[in-house]
């Protein structure tokens, strides 16, 4: 599978960027994919290879690049329970630093560079996002509607901006939340928020899972539960991207 790593335009200097794409001519419909907090690494390029070779353009931005490029800072190998503390200790001052504003400043650059890419097509992308990466994400596709037909974030805090952030959505989105991620009142809130925004959507938990089951560096991993991640992903991609790849 193709690959490359690139350097983003921004209004604030230069992010660089992993991207993975089909080996065969294009053009290839195009997906934003943000990283969780712990940014592009081993398992996310991992990711988007596989969803690259499912016929997608796939284009993973460090989101933190304000701080420098990516590895922002250095992870262990596996990511366990006594190596968090430590890990999350550095990345919450980087996080919090991260505002809206910033975010949706990004989002321009970033699709404004992955539609202009040599090897992706015309019409509408999606974007996708994994813990803080599928907030960023949501976040995206409610500031680009039209642009961005289908969305779907894992395990991410997608409540965060409150239920009157969704009215503006237009794509067709995918929520995979983690037991624990979500109370029984905020899962029935965020479902009511997509109701109301008139979008087809779907909003699970995805059983016996705990936050960050899409990622095989933590011990929160689970198979299953990346499998049914995968399930949902790419027939929502197929339906809303023009058929899919190829069409």
């Amino acid at each position: 599978m193709p690959t490359k790593m690139l350097q983003i335009p921004t209004a604030d200097g230069q992010a660089d960027a992993f991207a993975a794409f089909p080996g065969s001519a294009g053009p290839h419909p195009g997906v934003l994919m943000y990283p969780d907090g712990f940014g592009i690494r081993p398992v996310l390029r991992e990711m988007a290879g596989e969803l690259a070779g499912h016929g997608y353009y796939v284009l993973v931005p460090n989101f933190f690049y304000r701080h420098g490029p990516a590895p922002v800072i250095e992870l262990p190998e596996h990511i366990g329970e006594e190596e968090r503390p430590a890990v999350f200790e550095r990345l919450m001052p980087m996080i919090e630093a991260h505002t809206a504003e910033r975010a949706l400043r990004d989002a321009d650059a970033f699709l404004t560079f992955l539609t202009a890419q040599a090897e992706v097509g015309a019409g509408p992308v999606a974007v996708t996002g994994y813990c803080i990466g599928g907030l960023l994400a949501t976040r995206t596709a409610v500031a680009h509607p039209g642009q961005v037909a289908a969305l779907a974030a894992f395990h991410a805090p997608v409540g965060a901006d409150g239920p009157d952030s969704l009215s503006g959505l237009t794509a067709e989105a995918h929520f995979g939340h983690a037991e624990g991620d979500l109370t029984p009142e905020a899962l029935s809130e965020l479902n009511q928020a997509l109701d109301a925004a008139g979008v087809r959507h779907t909003s699970e938990i995805y059983p016996g899972t705990v936050h960050g089951f899409t990622m095989a560096d933590t011990d929160a991993f689970d198979s299953a539960a990346l499998q049914l991640h995968w399930d949902r992903l790419l027939p929502l991609l197929d339906r809303a991207l023009a058929g899919g790849p190829g069409q």
